[in-house]
């Protein structure tokens, strides 16, 4: 009896806490539900329907965008690890580490709309058309701060006592690297991918103004709300981004409990 009692008193003790995580989780996810709902919802309320969602695929614009955003979000999620990689090695093995890092963060603090606009001029002045090519540039350098601080994290818990040994054994800087760190850090790795594609994916301000005629989902959406509001194939969109950000996000989150296990 007095086991119990004991094991019952952590709870008992922060309820409180628990109250304020539950209301601030609601007040994180309450906002999603209403475009769920509003998306499977037919002609009459309560009707339960899933037209909106095949009206996807059959309306030109839209299934445009959704290829536009898959394609894109599926090279910056292979493009932008390589280049979080080699940036969190160039941190760890050459000199000034907190000036490359700086670099790194830098554009985290600037606004979107200015960093956008900034790198339509400059496309302007080197004679590059708005496509594909910079909608990707611009989403790589955005993603690219927080892929590397996601490598950073996992490599500042490799214990490099596994490479001495490598160096000892005989192997060089690369063997050593490939076959004794990259398989540990290779959760870090998929992290950052994971992160890539949930930016990319849900990336407007700085897409918006670097696209020219190719639309992706979320910019999409902005246009069309902001010129006829909001209609239930909006919000069957709407939902296919945010679903498709909660199964990356679970995938990554999934991953890392494995590890755990």
């Amino acid at each position: 009896m007095e086991r119990r009692l004991s094991d019952a008193v952590p709870f008992v003790r922060s309820w409180p806490a628990w109250i304020l995580v539950g209301l601030v989780l609601v007040l994180l996810y309450l906002p999603l539900l209403p475009p769920l709902v509003q998306s499977v919802e037919g002609g009459e309320a309560g009707q339960f329907t899933l037209t909106w969602y095949s009206e996807l695929f059959t309306t030109p614009l839209i299934a445009q965008a959704l290829r536009t955003t898959v394609a894109i979000a599926l090279i910056v999620g292979a493009v932008t690890p390589v280049l979080g990689l080699l940036a969190a090695l160039s941190i760890r093995e050459l000199g000034r580490p907190r000036l490359i890092l700086l670099s790194m963060l830098l554009p985290l603090f600037i606004p979107g709309v200015s960093m956008g606009l900034a790198s339509a001029f400059l496309f302007r002045i080197l004679g590059i058309p708005p496509s594909l090519l910079t909608i990707l540039i611009v989403q790589i350098l955005w993603a690219l701060p927080f892929a590397t601080l996601i490598i950073l994290t996992v490599m500042a818990g490799f214990d490099p006592a596994y490479l001495e040994a490598a160096y000892v054994a005989g192997a060089g800087k690369w063997q050593a690297f490939r076959d004794i760190e990259l398989p540990l850090i290779a959760p870090g790795i998929f992290g950052a991918t994971s992160f890539s594609l949930i930016i990319s994916i849900n990336e407007t301000v700085r897409t918006s103004v670097v696209q020219g005629a190719w639309n992706t989902i979320p910019t999409y959406v902005w246009s069309t709300y902001k010129q006829v509001g909001l209609s239930p194939v909006l919000y069957a969109l709407m939902s296919v981004v945010i679903l498709a950000t909660a199964v990356l996000a679970a995938a990554y989150l999934s991953l890392g409990f494995l590890k755990r296990r």
